[in-house]
């Protein structure tokens, strides 16, 4: 079996608390690797080196630097298939899904190659007499990124190319459930000219977590998982005076009104809820359609798409709709939130809790689920599922419908369906919610806008990517300056009086 290692100062170093942990092939439910965790003393190390390196790298002019994130593209486009291929292997997505995983981050790190412009101060000139004013953006130093098993290519590069296109050296501790993307990025961002030390990869725990949290030569931290996580996160993290961003869960409504384009609605709902097993923050995991024709016509919409889906193994080709889900312990925590859902009294339309994949007997496979009457009170509601479930609350109105997604204590993304642009309009004005689609399922904005929910699924004040990630990696400083004026033709030695 083989042991995985951490990623410093350009090299492979093996680690040495002595603690592992297994990581997963999830098809076949066989250990396929071992992860080291990291110790207390390893990630001071890590951060020692990349202190070291940061100045060096900061002093590199924003161009320079760019031509970094230019070629890094270059190369993440060379090895897409490696790189997806390694992400289907340790999470079970599949291989399209892969890729995008890694397209959506390298559209990040296209966004950073305009570090020059994003990184340009303001300049006033005469603010008082002989007096400029100018502001500059200065990296924070080391910044450190704790990133979630789901897109374990994308939301690295979310965190780590602004950190890195602002001059900042980065330490990126990635989940050990599947943790060969991320060193096969780091290796990519120096073969692409980054100086040694100044992206480095520390695979870990909680041990390795806190230790970044408390380190005192840590400026930030940047993190993605569940909503406790990231309480527990952000509140540490503050209290040792870093700068923070923590995303945390998600229960992602899509309401669909009746005068809905029904069909494009099912088949959103079947991408979105069931795309990548349902392991994603932004899965619309609730629809909620107004009125019980609507509500009937989407059932019997739905069901023959979600019983027509294909699960297997990244290997069974591209026409496999989704793999298995990550580890045991998530396949064990969806069915046990499934059968809540039908002692709480929901009606499970589509039954998935007997799904076997032929000849994958030990994977981690998970059928697709569909309840029907589901209410704000079960669990299957309040809870981030996770998985291949679809929760389907009927709403009486459509005050009722979007006063669902207002009270849920998550805000991370919504979607409304609907040929009326009017209520489109008012419910992208009124809704509490950090990201909002309109007849779009999954409103991911791109690139070169930010990344971000409110409520309980982002504690912060600047978001993912976009403009925001500049102003997160950086700080401002201000200078005043004047140059003393009238001494051309010698000292003066009487008071002037002010003009």
């Amino acid at each position: 079996m083989q042991d995985l290692m951490h990623f410093m100062n350009g090299a492979h170093v093996e680690g040495s608390s002595g603690r592992f942990t297994d990581v997963y092939n999830p098809a076949t439910g066989e250990v396929a690797s071992r992860c080291p965790l990291a110790s207390t003393a390893e990630v001071n190390q890590a951060v020692q080196i990349a202190k070291a390196a940061q100045p060096a790298w900061a002093a590199t002019n924003p161009q320079r630097r760019a031509r970094v994130m230019m070629k890094f593209v270059q190369l993440l486009n060379r090895d897409m298939d490696k790189l997806a291929e390694a992400i289907s292997r340790e999470h079970g997505k599949t291989f399209p899904d892969a890729k995008g995983d890694v397209q959506r981050g390298l559209e990040v790190v296209e966004f950073c190659i305009g570090a020059p412009h994003l990184l340009k101060g303001e300049y006033t000139d005469g603010a008082g007499p002989g007096i400029d004013m100018y502001s500059m953006r200065q990296p924070l130093g080391v910044c450190a990124g704790i990133t979630p098993f789901n897109f374990p290519a994308m939301i690295p590069m979310w965190m780590f190319a602004p950190a890195l296109a602002c001059g900042n050296a980065f330490i990126l501790k990635p989940s050990e459930r599947d943790p060969s993307c991320p060193i096969m990025l780091a290796e990519l961002m120096e073969e692409a000219g980054l100086p040694k030390g100044v992206l480095q990869v520390v695979n870990g725990d909680k041990e390795a977590v806190d230790a970044l949290l408390d380190h005192e030569d840590i400026s930030s931290i940047g993190f993605v998982g569940s909503t406790p996580i990231a309480q527990y996160i952000y509140g540490r993290g503050c209290s040792a005076g870093k700068r923070v961003q923590c995303f945390g869960g998600a229960k992602n409504h899509m309401i669909i009104l009746p005068d809905a384009d029904l069909d494009l609605a099912a088949d959103a709902l079947v991408g979105a809820g069931y795309g990548a097993a349902g392991e994603r923050c932004m899965a619309i995991s609730v629809a909620v359609p107004v009125g019980e024709e609507t509500a009937d016509r989407l059932i019997e919409k739905l069901v023959p798409r979600i019983e027509a889906l294909k699960v297997g193994p990244y290997t069974a080709g591209d026409d496999v709709d989704f793999g298995p889900v990550v580890t045991a312990a998530a396949k064990e925590k969806i069915l046990g939130l499934v059968q809540s859902g039908v002692d709480q009294g929901a009606e499970l339309v589509v039954d998935g809790r007997k799904f076997a994949m032929q000849g994958y007997e030990d994977g981690f496979f998970v059928g697709a689920h569909l309840f029907d009457r589901v209410t704000p009170d079960m669990d299957i509601y309040r809870q981030e599922i996770f998985g291949p479930v679809l929760s389907t609350v009927r709403a009486g109105s459509y005050e009722e419908a979007i006063g669902l997604a207002l009270d849920h204590e998550m805000g991370n993304g919504t979607a409304i369906f609907t040929r009326d642009g009017d209520a489109a309009r008012d419910f992208a004005s009124r809704i509490n919610i950090g990201m909002v689609g309109v007849n779009v399922p999954i409103p991911v904005p791109l690139a070169y806008h930010t990344f971000g929910g409110w409520k309980k699924s982002f504690f912060g004040d600047l978001n993912q990517h976009g403009p925001d990630s500049f102003k997160f990696y950086t700080r401002t400083k201000t200078v005043t300056a004047r140059w003393p004026s009238g001494i051309k033709e010698g000292g003066e030695f009487n008071f002037k009086p002010m003009d």
